[in-house]
């Protein structure tokens, strides 16, 4: 393998496509041999079309076998969200060795934009794991692929706003899914120490400002009761001295933060690195 230590540069819409084709053809194959082995074993004809012929074959196999496929079908059809996205990561891993025990960035878009994050936190062996457009909960899905393979030192967390546009998401909402990402993460990484980054102030969601305010707060009174977690709170940090938003420090998207916004968060979030 080859050892990588820069940012990581990958292109997820790029790689979809091959990697949904690659998935429908792991599940074709599959099931052509769950079809050899069942048709060694049982005795009922059935007519295959695409070979023109008889295939032997029991009634509760054949019925098993539909079942199977429609199963296969449906997952193919409808996989979990940012699923290419994961797969993506992960050939880049097989690809680029990870770092040993990093100090792990992960959450949504804002971390995966930070695109040289692992530059300015090389001496901290930093590794980006963002993935754009994550809510809560898609991070607690994939903790088994983007957080504890790695088994990092430290985690920087940022994700939460992406829940925000949601009409049925309120503060409560947001505080109970990051409880139950926190105890997640502790589940497999009691001691591990946790930087969540709080919501910043986003001029393209002004509008969800006081669930923003709302959600930090809880969050931020939450994680004074755990150990070995500190919250970072980015919001004042991104506006003006009388309390306005600063578009200057976001991309034509008011989203997204270039590097003026980026060099806020790297003056709240170093001091609270590991070595």
């Amino acid at each position: 393998m080859i050892t990588r230590p820069v940012c990581l540069h990958y292109s997820m819409q790029a790689n979809q496509a091959l990697c949904y084709r690659k998935l429908q053809y792991f599940f074709y194959i599959r099931t052509v041999i769950n079809l050899i082995e069942l048709i060694v074993k049982n005795r009922i004809l059935v007519y295959c079309a695409p070979l023109n012929i008889l295939i032997p074959m029991k009634r509760s196999f054949l019925s098993f076998l539909l079942i199977s496929f429609l199963t296969v079908t449906a997952f193919a059809q409808k996989k979990p969200n940012f699923w290419d996205d994961v797969q993506t990561i992960k050939k880049y891993d097989l690809m680029y060795k990870p770092p040993v025990h990093p100090v792990l960035f992960v959450g949504s878009s804002s971390i995966r934009k930070w695109d040289d994050c692992t530059r300015i936190f090389a001496k901290y062996n930093a590794l980006n794991r963002g993935i754009g457009g994550a809510v809560i909960n898609d991070i607690t899905y994939y903790l088994n692929d983007v957080v504890f393979p790695y088994q990092p030192k430290q985690i920087v967390l940022y994700v939460g706003e992406n829940d925000l546009p949601n009409e049925t998401v309120t503060p409560d909402t947001v505080l109970n899914r990051t409880v139950r990402l926190f105890n997640a993460i502790r589940t497999k990484l009691p001691t591990v120490p946790i930087v969540y980054i709080s919501i910043k102030p986003s001029p393209s969601r002004d509008k969800f400002k006081e669930k923003a305010i709302a959600s930090n707060a809880l969050i931020a009174k939450f994680l004074a009761g755990e150990a070995n977690t500190k919250f970072v709170n980015i919001y004042p940090l991104m506006l003006t001295k009388d309390g306005q938003l600063r578009p200057e420090l976001f991309v034509d998207d008011m989203l997204h933060m270039n590097a003026a916004g980026y060099a806020i968060w790297r003056k709240a979030v170093e001091p609270y690195l590991m070595k």
